[in-house]
């Protein structure tokens, strides 16, 4: 038996020519704002905004760069005249001096009064001074040393303010330590007890044994679980604790100091 055909079986319509089927695309979408876009574009954009103008005035040949062209110019002088003395014009203009041969103006009075605007003129004291070289070489006597200077003064030998302050402030800081000091000794003391309190405190630790002891008592008295193994030693721990307390108490008859005994479970 042969095996199957590769080949598809001949047919006399593969013989004729077959069209190529061309895929029609979509049509471009186009805004519809597209006309009005264009529009304002148009409006707003400037012609020749970075190329520079498009007409440029040629500059004329005749109109060319001469020597020191650029330089500022001085304004030109008005009045050219022996009697005018040639001054900077950036400057005022000072009066000429007179001729010798001028005459002064008399006869001009005024009502201002100089000697009253003049301030007078106090003479300076001359300040000691010594000389200490054969130099001639000088100084101010009252910084030499040579003359009591500080002892004259009015608060020559007291205590300056501030160190008063400090010394103030020192003996305060001082006493506050020391009270609080005392008063964290006072807290800290141990007062003595009196014969009722120790009788309260011994009754309160009986009931307490007597209230442990029998919840050791309702024990089983097979223990295999490790809950039931750890109530069996904190209640043997508890009891041991408080029958040494009841031991100290009734050991010492005489006022006892008052002691802070931790709270115990029940």
């Amino acid at each position: 038996m042969m095996s199957e055909d590769v080949h598809p079986p001949e047919n006399a319509f593969n013989l004729l020519p077959v069209e190529d089927k061309k895929k029609e695309k979509a049509p471009r979408y186009v805004s519809k704002f597209r006309p009005a876009a264009m529009l304002e574009r148009k409006l707003v954009k400037e012609p020749i905004r970075t190329m520079g103008p498009a007409r440029v005035e040629l500059p004329s040949p005749e109109n060319f760069l001469k020597k020191h062209s650029k330089e500022p110019k001085l304004p030109e002088q008005m009045q050219s005249s022996k009697d005018v003395h040639k001054t900077c014009s950036f400057t005022e203009r000072k009066p000429p001096v007179p001729r010798r041969n001028d005459k002064p103006l008399m006869g001009i009075h005024t009502k201002r009064d100089f000697l009253k605007e003049t301030p007078v003129l106090v003479p300076m004291k001359p300040q000691p001074a010594c000389v200490d070289t054969s130099k001639g070489h000088k100084q101010v006597l009252e910084n030499s040393g040579l003359v009591p200077k500080f002892i004259t003064r009015k608060d020559f030998g007291r205590v300056p303010a501030y160190l008063q302050q400090r010394s103030e402030a020192e003996r305060r800081a001082r006493e506050e330590y020391e009270n609080f000091v005392k008063a964290e000794r006072e807290q800290r003391a141990m007062k003595h007890m009196t014969q009722e309190e120790r009788q309260a405190i011994l009754k309160h630790l009986k009931e307490t044994w007597d209230k442990l002891h029998h919840e050791y008592q309702a024990l089983p008295l097979i223990i295999d679980t490790v809950s039931q193994r750890a109530t069996k030693d904190c209640l043997e721990r508890q009891m041991k604790q408080l029958e040494d307390d009841i031991n100290l108490f009734e050991r010492f008859l005489s006022p006892f100091p008052r002691l802070q005994w931790p709270a115990m479970r029940p």
